[in-house]
């Protein structure tokens, strides 16, 4: 990125599942507390990914008008009520509920608090994502993320990488998307902020689906920048 398009840069927006915070670890210990107490013999490392395999139809269908917006607590308990009765796993209200708010607390991965401090320094940091407004809030402050805004999907009825939702997030911070730079570690992010005019950095995150399977790739999309940490993003941004 050119010295010209860095002092461009006003927001520094970021997805958060798996770009900021480790939802793969978190998740998955989650659902292993929950199978081992409640005595349901279930791999909790599949099951995770085979849940999180269904998050991008979910969001879809509100999309296309399937159905009517609901938020994203709502899609992520339809879908494990889906997962679990194709396994034929009988699990109780509150063990279903617990596995929803496993989403509302997830690891940071280790750079990220460091490199968006960094950042924070120099940008608007906000955290623009297709969780709910009220799950990001309690990520954010339980992992400790210095971000100055959230931006939930919440704000705008829809879901990325639906155009309105990178628009309402500049509109709400006053901003033209040209001056907004967008993070993320999947390419479907990246492909989105760029069509309405955002500047793009991929973040690479190998380990993001856990060991078996593969993450997106920065030579499966196009973006301003590639990085491999926040901590080098900020470097590269001159923080």
């Amino acid at each position: 990125m050119s010295e010209f398009d860095r002092a461009a840069i006003q927001v520094v927006a970021c997805d958060i599942f798996g770009t900021t915070v480790d939802w793969y670890t978190g998740v998955s210990q989650r659902a292993a507390e929950v199978f081992r107490t409640a005595g349901v013999d279930l791999d909790a490392a599949a099951f995770t990914n085979a849940w999180r395999d269904m998050y991008l139809p979910g969001m879809q269908r509100v999309r296309d008008g399937e159905r009517p917006w609901v938020y994203l607590d709502t899609l992520h308990r339809e879908s494990l009520d889906e997962l679990l009765d194709r396994h034929g796993a009988a699990l109780d209200e509150e063990s279903r509920s617990r596995l929803v708010r496993a989403w509302h607390l997830l690891p940071a991965w280790p750079d990220s608090v460091e490199g968006l401090a960094r950042l924070g320094n120099r940008y608007t940091l906000a955290a623009l994502s297709n969780g709910g407004f009220a799950l990001l809030t309690r990520l954010v402050k339980a992992a400790g993320l210095p971000f100055d805004c959230i931006l939930s999907a919440q704000l705008a009825q829809s879901y990325k990488p639906e155009p309105q939702v990178y628009r309402t997030a500049a509109g709400l911070l006053d901003v033209e998307p040209a001056r907004v730079l967008m993070v993320a570690a999947h390419t479907w992010d990246i492909d989105g902020a760029g069509a309405v005019g955002m500047r793009t950095a991929f973040l690479e995150r190998p380990q993001e689906k856990g060991p078996e399977h593969k993450a997106d790739r920065a030579d499966e999309t196009r973006s301003d920048l590639t990085v491999t940490s926040f901590v080098e993003l900020a470097e590269t941004l001159g923080c």
